[in-house]
């Protein structure tokens, strides 16, 4: 049996470089295409773009589904969803932008409820923008964001993304409980 090299014990005892420019350009990646689609599903509630319902249609069926002054309830959740949106793909506010997200979303679940998982009529489509807007608050945005120029969130801090998302599960709760 022969001994490992020196030069072997020292590569395999050596850190493996962290690829942080791939760790960003992916959080980038999450961020524009789970920020976009809430941005364009919050203007279908706001302005009817992309075949939506506007205002009226939005609120008609916010009261359908038991919440009070849906036109309101329709005003609120378009602005959260293309104004959560846009910070997140901008990585703007990330852990407030993305608290945002996951307090509408939980909602959307809550509405929809547990019937079925899969599509048409199932959750896993809002699940999954649930989970990456609550991972995107959790670990920030990376470095290609709006908020590595915001000195209080130029470096991810876990408490902030946890105190946010606490936050909006709070707020959807409330939310939910004046809803009939």
């Amino acid at each position: 049996m022969t001994s490992p090299t020196p030069a072997a014990t020292a590569a395999a005892a050596a850190p493996a470089a962290t690829p942080t420019a791939a760790y960003d350009a992916g959080l980038l990646l999450l961020r524009l295409v789970a920020g976009l689609t809430m941005a364009a599903h919050g203007s279908q509630k706001l302005f009817g773009w992309f075949g939506g319902g506007g205002i009226d249609g939005t609120g008609a069926f916010f009261e359908m589904s038991g919440y009070p002054s849906g036109k309101a309830m329709a005003v609120v959740a378009g602005l959260t969803e293309t104004l959560g949106g846009l910070g997140l793909a901008l990585g703007l506010l990330t852990p407030l932008a993305g608290a945002a997200l996951v307090g509408t979303l939980l909602n959307v679940l809550a509405v929809k409820g547990t019937g079925s998982f899969f599509a048409p009529k199932g959750v896993e489509y809002e699940l999954l923008l649930t989970a990456a807007a609550a991972a995107l608050t959790l670990t920030g945005p990376g470095r290609y964001a709006a908020d590595r120029f915001l000195p209080v969130l130029r470096a991810a801090r876990p408490l902030h993304g946890l105190l946010a998302l606490l936050l909006a599960v709070v707020a959807a709760g409330v939310v939910l409980l004046v809803r009939n």
